[in-house]
C-alpha cells in the first residue's frame, strides 16, 4: 500500500556553491535567498514554496531534485535509455515513500530533515552525513547503486532537502515528522489475517499478486501508477519498509490512497496484520545485512533479521510479540551498564 508516485531520501555533505553538471557555478545573485512559505493543507507545519524560486541555478536544482522525489523512475530507474544514469534498481519513485514530494504530515516527510544531518545512526554504529543517508536509500529502498557523490543527482536531492529545511533550526522538532506511532499489540501481528484485508482493501490498487499497476508497460521507464509491494521490482529486504512497525505506521497513516493520519481508514489490527502479510512476502535481497547494527542492542526491535542479542528468533523479531523483546533488551543493557 505504498503510494504510487513515492521514494526514498539519503544524502552527502553539501558543497558551498551549487554545482551541477550542464548548469554553471552559481553566481551573484544566485545563493539561496530566505523563500516565502504557504501553509501547505495536510503538511508538517509550513511548506516552502518552490514555485516561486527564481529561474537561476538554485532555483533549477531545487526543482530538479523535486523531480528525483517525483519521477525517479524516469529519471534513474532500471529502465532509462542512458545506462550510465539507472542508479535505482527498481522502477519505484522517492514519493512512493515520502508522499507528495516529501511535504506530507506522517506520510514521511522530507521537511526539516537536512538541518537534523550529521546525525548518529544505530545502524552503522557512527555518525552519518546526509549524503550517506541518501545512499543508504538508494541501496535499499530503490534496491539500486549509489550516486556519485558529486555528481548532478546527488546535488540536486540535497539542495532540495536543503530548500525543505528552509526556516527550520537544527534539532527543532518538525510536527508530522516520521508515519506515526501506534500502540504494539500484544499478539504477534498475522499474516493470514492480513490476507484478507490487503483483499478487501490493498488489491484493487496494488493488484492480487503484489505486482502493481503500471503507468504504460515493462521498459519505458515510466514507473507505476501504484507501485508494487512485494516481487522483484520492489524495495529490498533491507529496506525500512521491510520492518513491521515502519510499515504499519506508514500504512494506517496514509493507506489506502487518499487517507490521512486524521481519519485512517484501516483499524490499527488490520494495518499490523496486512503488514505482516506485505513483509511475509518475497523480495529482492541486500547482501551483507548482518554487519547493520554493530552495538545489537541497538537493533530495532522489529529488525527482521539477525544476528540479534537477546535470544528471540527472527520470526518474533518480524512480527512480534514485541514486549518480551523490549523487556529483554533493557535488562540486557542495564546488566551492560553495571558491568562498566
Amino acid at each position: 500500500m505504498v503510494k504510487s508516485r513515492i521514494a526514498i531520501a539519503c544524502f552527502t555533505t553539501f558543497a558551498a556553491t551549487v554545482a551541477v553538471a550542464g548548469l554553471p557555478a552559481c553566481q551573484a545573485g544566485d545563493a539561496p535567498a530566505a523563500q516565502s512559505a504557504s501553509p501547505s493543507m495536510d503538511g508538517p507545519g509550513v511548506v516552502p514554496d518552490i514555485d516561486k524560486l527564481p529561474d537561476n541555478t538554485w532555483g533549477r536544482t531545487v526543482r530538479y531534485g523535486r523531480d528525483l522525489i517525483t519521477k525517479t523512475s524516469s529519471l534513474i530507474g532500471p529502465e532509462v535509455p542512458d545506462p550510465s544514469h539507472r542508479f535505482a534498481g527498481n522502477n519505484l519513485n522517492c514519493q512512493s515513500c515520502h508522499i507528495k514530494a516529501g511535504t506530507k504530515k506522517f506520510g514521511l516527510p522530507l521537511i526539516g530533515i537536512y538541518a537534523n544531518f550529521p546525525a548518529y545512526a544505530a545502524r552503522l554504529g557512527r555518525v552519518e552525513t546526509i549524503g550517506e543517508r541518501i545512499q543508504g536509500c538508494m541501496e535499499r529502498s530503490m534496491n539500486g547503486r549509489p550516486l556519485p557523490p558529486d555528481g548532478p543527482e546527488m546535488t540536486a536531492m540535497m539542495s532540495y532537502l536543503k530548500f525543505l529545511s528552509t526556516g527550520h533550526q537544527v534539532g527543532a522538532p518538525v510536527a508530522g515528522r516520521g508515519s506515526g506511532s501506534m500502540r504494539e499489540l500484544n499478539r504477534a501481528a498475522d499474516p493470514v489475517k492480513g490476507a484478507t484485508v490487503y483483499a478487501n482493501t490493498c488489491a484493487g490498487c496494488h493488484g492480487t499478486d503484489g505486482q502493481g499497476q503500471r503507468v504504460g508497460k515493462v521498459g519505458d521507464g515510466k514507473g507505476y501508477v501504484f507501485p508494487p509491494l512485494w516481487g522483484p521490482d520492489s524495495f529490498n529486504d533491507g529496506a525500512g519498509m521491510n520492518k513491521i512497525i515502519d510499515a504499519t505506521n506508514f500504512i494506517h497513516s496514509n493507506m489506502p490512497d487518499g487517507t490521512t493520519w486524521q481519519n485512517p481508514t484501516l483499524s490499527p489490527e488490520d494495518a499490523w496484520d496486512v503488514a505482516a502479510y506485505i513483509d511475509s512476502q518475497p523480495r529482492p535481497a541486500m547482501a551483507n545485512l548482518g554487519r547493520d547494527f554493530p552495538n545489537k542492542l541497538e537493533k530495532p526491535v522489529d529488525t527482521p533479521y539477525g544476528p540479534y542479542a537477546d535470544g528471540f528468533t527472527a520470526e518474533q523479531h518480524k512480527f512480534g510479540p514485541f514486549g518480551p523483546i523490549n523487556a529483554a533488551v533493557r535488562n540486557l543493557k542495564a546488566a551492560s551498564a553495571a558491568r562498566k
